[in-house]
């Protein structure tokens, strides 16, 4: 079909804008939330976040052990519903995670939903809370009850998931929220899924952070952090 033969209808050329409309709309809703050069657009505890080779940074040391958890919190908003994507990379000693849907507190701390991970794996494809405590693991799938009860179903064996994991080297963290239901998969390969319809515990919406956790040296990396929020 010629171009000028579609633009001759009238009916047909608002279907074009139409769609024309829709892909700007879906444009629109990705972020780049780092921009791989500063912490613009974050929030950290001074002394524990830096840029290296375009990655965020957190980095211990037995001259700088790092004490208690602190965060670096993206300061761009506290979306609900959205496609989370960031490569992360850890030391074989490290613990860290990325908060979603999580209540900041005093001195960079925070509380709520994680996306678990350790360098060693062990915690790869976790969803953890900090104080509800585990609440899906590797290859599970969660349903929690209106009064806290949780149905555990499996949708793939952990010894099997971990070996998608690269350890040492940069991974991908996708999360994806959508109403009460949480999807994390690694590497493009799904990790766990839960769905939260405890109302006196469940978030809709909050923060999103990177951890930097105490215990050995440790050395935690992020980059390529996207967000695609999900209209309703």
């Amino acid at each position: 079909m010629k171009y000028g033969s579609v633009f001759s209808t009238g009916k047909v050329c608002g279907c074009v804008a139409a769609v024309l409309l829709l892909g700007m709309s879906a444009v629109a809703e990705d972020k780049v939330l780092f921009n791989g050069k500063d912490l613009t657009g974050w929030d950290g505890a001074p002394g524990w976040w830096t840029v290296e080779d375009g990655a965020l940074t957190s980095q211990s040391t037995p001259e700088k052990p790092c004490t208690e958890c602190n965060y670096l919190i993206w300061t761009g908003g506290q979306p609900s519903d959205f496609e989370l994507n960031a490569e992360f990379k850890l030391s074989e000693s490290a613990n860290s995670g990325v908060q979603i849907r999580s209540k900041a507190l005093p001195k960079w701390d925070i509380c709520g939903y994680q996306a678990d991970m350790t360098g060693d794996g062990g915690l790869v494809g976790f969803v953890y809370h900090h104080t509800r405590g585990l609440i899906a693991g590797r290859g599970e799938k969660v349903t929690i009850s209106a009064d806290g009860k949780k149905d555990v179903q499996s949708i793939g064996k952990p010894e099997e998931l971990i070996k998608k994991f690269k350890k040492g080297e940069w991974n991908t963290y996708r999360i994806v929220c959508q109403g009460p239901e949480i999807t994390l998969y690694v590497n493009d390969v799904l990790m766990c899924q839960f769905t939260d319809n405890d109302a006196k515990q469940s978030a809709a919406s909050g923060v999103i952070a990177l951890q930097m956790h105490p215990g050995p040296p440790m050395k935690v990396q992020f980059k390529n952090i996207n967000l695609k929020e999900i209209k309703k």
